[in-house]
């Protein structure tokens, strides 16, 4: 890492462990008509280990700093954007690059690990799998299941859309600089057969506002909705409306959509 100052302001924690790297490569099938997206990747550990799948590669960066590092890195197949990603019109940047599967391959900045993965998830794109690298925490938020503490209203979101696997445990000591908290590698694949929702602006609405206040019971959450109804669902998975949002599947939430919406 030489004499480079890392700013903590972007979560700049650069991943050491080639064991690591491996494992991440390992997990994935990419072909070379395929594309991948990295977000933040610093120095290009990482990237030197995408470029192996000699597949499309986009790399969005924020710090102008590690130019000298990252330019190494383009040719034909790759190219590297000094941007904020957040600020990325997606669509666009994809319009016209020809690719059959897209994967998003990444070690995120933690700070900002939710606002990607909704932002990727949100955009007119049809992504094959993501691979990330995120907080310990976040990995088992995302990944937990209902009647657990970390179930939360994002696990839901995302496990409607995707199969969310938490795939092994990163010790921080991993990186440079070493960060307060560990790590670890989630993988989120497209869902083959996705449920139905008719309305899927109501599905993320209902989503939130269960666990708008995670104490309170469905009753005192959703008395904005019609309860007579929500209470008729509920009954179908042996629930009633003094439940907590934790504790419905995600499926009782999509049939309790789809029967608002009638």
């Amino acid at each position: 890492m030489g004499d480079f100052k890392h700013k903590h302001s972007l979560g700049q924690n650069f991943l050491k462990d080639k064991k690591v790297l491996t494992n991440i490569i390992d997990s994935v099938d990419v072909q070379e008509d395929d594309l991948i997206i990295e977000i933040g990747p610093g120095q290009g550990a990482l990237t030197r280990y995408l470029k192996l799948f000699h597949a499309n590669l986009i790399c969005f960066e924020i710090d102008i700093r590690v130019k000298k590092y990252l330019d190494n890195f383009v040719d034909d197949k790759t190219k590297i954007i000094y941007q904020d990603f957040m600020k990325v019109d997606l669509d666009k940047v994809l319009k016209d690059i020809k690719y059959n599967k897209l994967y998003v391959i990444s070690n995120l900045p933690y700070y900002i690990t939710t606002p990607i993965i909704e932002k990727v998830s949100n955009a007119n794109v049809d992504v094959e799998a993501m691979v990330l690298m995120v907080q310990n925490e976040v990995a088992l938020r995302l990944s937990a299941k209902p009647g657990t503490k970390d179930y939360g209203a994002i696990t839901v979101l995302l496990n409607y859309l995707y199969d969310v696997e938490r795939l092994f445990f990163v010790s921080k000591y991993a990186f440079d600089p070493v960060p307060k908290v560990d790590s670890a590698v989630i993988k989120l694949s497209k869902k083959k057969n996705k449920l139905v929702v008719e309305k899927y602006d109501l599905f993320v609405k209902l989503v939130r506002d269960s666990f708008r206040m995670k104490r309170k019971n469905i009753r005192n959450n959703l008395k904005m909705y019609n309860l007579d109804v929500i209470k008729s669902v509920l009954s179908d998975y042996n629930l009633d409306l003094s439940v907590r949002a934790e504790e419905i599947p995600l499926e009782c939430y999509v049939d309790i959509v789809n029967e608002l919406s009638k």
